[in-house]
């Protein structure tokens, strides 16, 4: 292409400071570097992760900063290097990648990459510790290693996933976080059985995901546990069968799953980040085989506190 090796500008959403509007400036986007691939992002998603980081309530504040994960592009160039991906293929950015080299990377049992595991305090490029956005020369930093809150970003090529040019970029964008996390929680982490029952706390994008994955995998009961009753029947969709607001109960809402299952369910799914919600997944499930998977973000100064008979009775 007539841009590849050099500087682009465009529109990007920055975020100033923590909590402040994000504001649309014309940000210049530097040529990509060796393993790295300049995508033009043609739709993104808003993932509450972003907002959790625009916030910035419970973390480090790393400003200024493009934000975006969950997103849909064309490559526009790429890096020396970089042979899996040409100008023109049609790409999801992910933000937990693949060196392919590592030990996590050679493991069935992991995806958390030596070098390209999701990092939320690093907002430089990982090669040379530069930011490839700036503004009149100031930089602007980078978020997990995507930041598609711009109509070009710059990626690792490890974070990048090649699909099909055929599959419409505005309806798969979200398979580039939501419901791929979603889904590969149940499927990959939580595995449950035919015929087991399953709950699913937190019901937005995520937690749909996870449900699907529940039903997907033969789950005879699908619980969906979310503070809004009027999710419910949006989830219905996904298989959900039985529905708990934690609101209606004076009890605890994991006392109550217990109760409703003869000893807790096979397997829980969290999708949240909040911590009281974390706990409660995991003590709902039942002891022996229960398993609990734990997705959502939690804040960053919150303990997970439970009684370590849970963990002897082997949930």
């Amino acid at each position: 292409m007539a841009t590849a090796g050099k500087v682009i500008k465009c529109k990007a959403a920055v975020a100033w400071e923590a909590g402040k509007p994000l504001s649309v400036e014309e940000v210049e986007v530097a040529p990509p570097q060796a393993m790295e691939v300049r995508v033009k992002i043609l739709y993104t998603a808003l993932c509450h992760t972003d907002v959790y980081f625009w916030e910035a309530k419970g973390q480090t504040p790393v400003f200024p900063r493009i934000l975006g994960h969950e997103a849909g592009g064309i490559v526009e160039s790429v890096g020396e290097g970089v042979t899996e991906l040409v100008p023109g293929d049609h790409v999801l950015p992910v933000f937990t990648g693949e060196c392919k080299d590592c030990a996590h990377c050679k493991s069935e049992e992991s995806n958390l990459c030596d070098l390209l595991r999701i990092n939320v305090d690093r907002g430089v490029m990982i090669g040379d510790g530069q930011s490839r956005f700036t503004i009149n020369g100031k930089p602007i930093f980078h978020f997990v290693g995507t930041s598609t809150f711009s109509e070009y970003t710059v990626i690792h090529v490890g974070c990048l996933a090649k699909i099909n040019p055929e599959a419409p970029l505005d309806k798969v964008c979200v398979l580039s976080c939501g419901i791929s996390t979603g889904l590969g929680a149940t499927l990959n982490v939580a595995k449950p059985k035919k015929g087991s029952t399953v709950a699913i706390f937190g019901l937005g994008a995520v937690g749909l995901a996870a449900m699907e994955g529940a039903r997907m995998a033969g789950a005879s009961r699908i619980i969906g546990v979310d503070l809004n009753p009027a999710k419910y029947e949006q989830a219905k969709k996904f298989g959900c069968t039985d529905f708990v607001n934690p609101k209606d109960h004076t009890k605890p809402v994991q006392e109550v799953l217990v109760e409703m299952t003869n000893g807790g369910v096979d397997r829980a799914v969290e999708c949240t980040g909040h911590i009281d919600a974390m706990i409660a997944a995991f003590e709902c499930v039942h002891d022996g085989w229960g398993v609990a998977v734990l997705v959502g973000v939690p804040h960053k100064e919150a303990v997970f506190k439970t009684h370590p008979m849970n963990f002897l009775n082997e949930k």
